[in-house]
């Protein structure tokens, strides 16, 4: 307010009176204010709130006169050194160093501290501590706090950019020297006398007259004593800090911050630093600290969980959830992310992780629960089709989570509304009845509320799949005629025991004559073999070989071939009695169950050969020739893929009559596959074969004339780009392959498209790892225009072979055209400057369409970040005009900062510059990698 307003609000009395604030002017005028207010002598002194004031006065009596710098140093410098800017804290400093008679012109990692005076060594210590060198690095890698400006500041923009400027070059300065200031931090460790610290009384003692001042200064009694145990606390502090910083890039480096953080441990309060994030530190170096003390671990649950998961110790983990439940100790937020980390690691191939995942993932369903929370998608899905043992767990995981101490009613309440949506989502009425009986369902639940789920349980019974597993509370029920009819229909779609069937079977029969292979609408058998079982005269035998089949197709289909042997035996035993037809039939069906079993193991890893037994009964049944016999046409077909994926060529090439091959369009399609197989590593002009297998499957996928639509020209437009389509696509092998066809609109393109995609993504589920499938998935998303799945493929066929491109990317893999369409891909996703970096990679540099995408301003990926990655100095000058002419300094001086980097210089050696760029090629695809897998 202006003096006026003073006088007046004075005078009224209205508000207490304060005292006088000093202008910033009384300060030039008389010095000793200064030494006043330090002390804190002058209580009647108001000073002004303002640091740029301050640091005003300061830069006014540098004008006056130098010897006023010392005198006013530590009131500027310590006392404000949280609010000074760097640009001017580190002119402080530099100030400081000149006035303790740090030696000009040589390098602090060169002094020997321990040499010099203790008020010159502190000097050293304070610029390489609390000035940017190391202080400011370590502060500045947290986010700062962004502040809206008042309407006064913003005729001070310029000024503001100007400054941030200088402080981007001190610091880029700064960063370079890191390495010595630690060196010499580290050698401060080693001294164990003490050090002292200007006053001002030596500054003003300096400032006067320095040539006499300067034997008292360097005395061990100048100044303010501070202890040796003092300042190792301090820069152990500061040396773990900056360790801590830079284990983002070298995780080995947490090690060294984890130790410096020990040293100072009992001692932080002692020596003034920040307890709180101290405490964090310690916390986070011990959770990333590979060699961590199983003892510290123990402390806080979060070392708990660390020190499983780096020891792969997935039970105690999981037991850990469980108690957590109860406790919850640990945010909802880090479980999940354990357990997404552990589901990324499943994806990438580690199946033994399946149970560990499914397991979390119901620890988390039931913590969601009790918290209240939405029950998580993977959860959802788990419950589409969960195990019997999956069931169990999650009844163990519900009463365990509320042990006895713990059971508040709003945590019963909870629990009962997650058992009864558990009941509702599960399609396996047996899986559900298995919940239902537990007696946490029996307590958690109301009456009323369990007669309710009872009965939309049983209305829905009819409608869900057979039930993969048995049901043991049902067996012990009597088939009697106690049990109503709806009863025993009900464990007849429950149980998977022939003899239990049978029995049921024969009480219903007792009491009602009707067709009870009716009663669960979901019991399908092949149409092939409906005739035949629905033509036995008994109605008992007819409902038992009916369902027996049924039951046991259901099993087979759900990879439960334990139970589908039992089914299909009995059934066999039944229909020799009285059928030869039947009783080949269940052979047949029995034949397939095993291949299925046996390409099942496969699929999971055991790549052991199939039994010649089997082998001889794949070869019986495509020779069999039984009249009427009612045959089911994927035997033959399955029974033919077999032999291929076991590699009977030999059979199919040459031992197969001639007369099935001619009668069998199966055995055709496999002989001729495995003849093309056999001659692929023989010269092109062998490959006879290759050219009658292509006119057989153009043949498959053709579309018969009475299937032809009349063409008003929008059909065959979109023939042509579906073909086109799929010549984009490129693949192992396809040189053997004619290069265009005769009659194209003769062929159903979109069949090759589903049948293609379908194809790539079997293989790719059997061998994971094999580049040339990875990059013919890449080329399917990259033309049906998904780019980032594309992206994902492309770089994943790159890593297969280059050990996650820690080698070069062999260029018949990375080819020019693989390029290019990377580059499309990153152009379509506005990633622009990776395009600009991908662009170095082709075997002639495309200037033009790195330029191109350089221009664009709304990229979507950082731009500068990518600088490092680029190695081709006209990319760089062109970014450096580019950032010019924008106006963006901060960008321009990393691109200038990158071509700058001696290893990038012309005149280097070609051994050199290509060493740089396949150091920058690595770390590039690296990063991709992060981004898109």
């Amino acid at each position: 307010m202006s003096a006026e307003a003073a006088d007046r609000e004075a005078v009224s009395g209205s508000r207490p009176c304060t005292p006088p604030q000093a202008s910033w002017f009384e300060f030039l005028l008389d010095p000793s204010l200064l030494e006043q207010h330090l002390q804190g002598r002058h209580p009647g002194i108001c000073l002004p709130n303002s640091t740029y004031i301050w640091t005003w006065i300061f830069l006014m009596k540098c004008g006056y006169s130098r010897n006023y710098i010392l005198s006013d140093f530590l009131f500027l410098s310590f006392c404000l050194i949280d609010s000074l800017t760097i640009p001017v804290l580190n002119m402080l400093l530099n100030e400081l160093l000149c006035a303790s008679r740090v030696p000009p012109g040589v390098k602090h990692v060169d002094l020997d501290l321990s040499t010099l005076p203790p008020t010159t060594a502190m000097a050293v210590l304070i610029y390489n501590r609390w000035s940017v060198a190391i202080r400011t690095i370590v502060l500045s890698s947290f986010p700062e706090k962004q502040t809206k400006p008042g309407p006064h500041q913003l005729n001070m923009m310029s000024l503001v950019q100007q400054e941030k400027e200088l402080t981007d070059n001190i610091l880029s300065v700064l960063r370079e020297q890191a390495a010595d200031s630690i060196t010499v931090l580290e050698g401060a460790l080693n001294i164990k006398k003490d050090f002292y610290i200007h006053t001002l009384r030596t500054l003003d003692l300096l400032a006067a007259d320095p040539s006499t001042a300067n034997g008292e200064t360097e005395s061990s009694t100048a100044g303010l004593r501070i202890s040796a145990d003092h300042l190792h606390c301090q820069v152990h502090y500061d040396l773990g800090g900056i360790h801590f910083q830079q284990g983002c890039s070298d995780p080995s480096v947490y090690e060294k911050a984890r130790e410096h953080f020990r040293m100072l441990d009992s001692s932080a309060s002692l020596c003034c630093v920040d307890e709180q994030r101290l405490a964090g530190y310690w916390s986070a170096c011990k959770t990333l600290t590979e060699a961590s003390d199983p003892s510290e671990s123990q402390l806080t649950p979060y070392g708990q969980i660390s020190c499983f998961m780096r020891n792969h110790d997935y039970g105690a983990l999981i037991e850990a959830f469980i108690r957590d439940n109860v406790t919850l100790s640990l945010p909802n937020s880090f479980r999940h992310s354990i357990q997404l980390e552990l589901l990324h690691k499943l994806q990438q191939g580690d199946r033994s992780l399946e149970e560990v995942c499914h397991k979390l993932c119901v620890c988390n369903a039931v913590r969601d629960a009790l918290e209240g929370g939405v029950l998580s998608v993977s959860f959802h899905q788990l419950l589409l089709k969960p195990s019997k043992n999956t069931i169990s767990f999650l009844l163990e995981v519900c009463t365990r989570s509320l042990d006895k101490e713990h059971r508040s009613e709003t945590s019963k309440r909870k629990m009962a509304i997650f058992i009864k949506t558990v009941c509702n989502r599960l399609e396996d009425v047996s899986l559900a009845f298995t919940v239902s009986s537990h007696k946490l369902f029996m307590e958690l639940l109301h009456d009323e509320e369990k007669k309710i789920l009872m009965e939309q349980m049983r209305k829905t019974s009819a409608t869900v799949n057979l039930s993969a597993k048995q049901l043991p509370s049902f067996y012990d029920i009597p088939a009697s005629a106690s049990v109503n009819i709806s009863q025993l229909e009900q464990q007849l779609i429950l149980s998977l025991d022939p003899r239990h069937i049978r029995q049921i079977l024969i009480e219903l029969h007792g009491m009602a004559e009707r067709p009870f292979w009716r009663v669960n609408s979901k019991w399908e058998v092949p149409v092939d073999y409906v005739n035949v079982i629905l033509a036995i005269k008994d109605n008992l035998t007819r409902d038992l070989v009916y369902i027996l089949m049924a039951k046991g197709l259901h099993c087979i289909s759900i990879k439960d071939f334990a139970h589908a042997r039992q089914l299909f035996t009995a059934c066999l035993e039944l229909v020799t009695e009285f059928s030869p037809k039947l009783r080949q039939v269940m052979l047949n069906e029995l034949l397939l169950m095993e291949v299925r079993g046996h390409e099942a193991g496969a699929a999971e890893g055991n790549m052991e050969r199939p039994p010649p037994d089997l082998v001889s009964r794949v070869r019986g049944y495509l020779e069999m020739r039984i009249h009427d016999l009612p045959l089911r046409q994927t035997v033959g077909e399955e029974c033919v893929v077999f032999m291929l994926n076991w590699r009977e060529n030999e059979y199919l090439t040459l031992q197969v009559p001639q007369s099935l091959v001619n009668s069998n369009p199966y055995i055709k399609l496999g002989q001729l596959i495995a003849s093309t197989c056999k001659e692929l590593p023989g010269p092109k002009e062998s490959r006879r074969t290759a050219k009658e297998l292509w006119e057989v499957v153009v043949q498959i996928c053709s579309v018969s004339s009475q299937h032809k639509r009349s063409s008003d020209g929008r059909v065959s437009l979109l023939k042509q780009r579906e073909s086109s389509l799929v010549n984009e696509v490129t693949a192992e092998h396809i040189s053997i392959w004619p290069s265009s066809l005769a009659n194209l609109q003769s062929v159903d393109v979109e069949a090759v498209v589903v049948t293609l995609k379908e194809l790539v993504n079997y293989a790719l589920s059997l061998n994971p790892n094999n580049q040339s499938w990875l990059c013919t998935q890449a080329d399917i998303y990259f033309v049906t225009n998904q780019y980032s799945a594309a992206m994902h493929y492309y770089l994943q066929a790159g890593t297969v072979c280059s050990d996650y491109f820690t080698k070069p990317v062999p260029p018949d893999v990375y080819t020019d055209q693989v390029l290019k369409r990377m580059i499309k891909c990153c152009s379509l996703l506005n990633c622009h400057t990776q395009v600009a970096v991908l662009c170095q990679f082709l075997r002639e540099v495309d200037y033009m369409t790195a330029f191109k995408a350089l221009q664009e301003q709304n990229s979507h990926d950082s731009m500068d970040s990518f600088y490092d990655y680029i190695w081709d100095v006209t990319i760089l000058e062109y970014l450096t005009y580019i950032h010019h002419k924008r106006g963006e300094s901060d960008k321009r001086q990393v691109a200038i900062k990158a071509i700058g980097q001696t290893e990038l210089n012309s005149s280097n050696p070609e051994e050199v510059l290509q060493l740089a760029a396949q150091k920058r090629k690595k770390k590039f695809l690296q990063a991709l990698a992060k981004l898109y897998f």
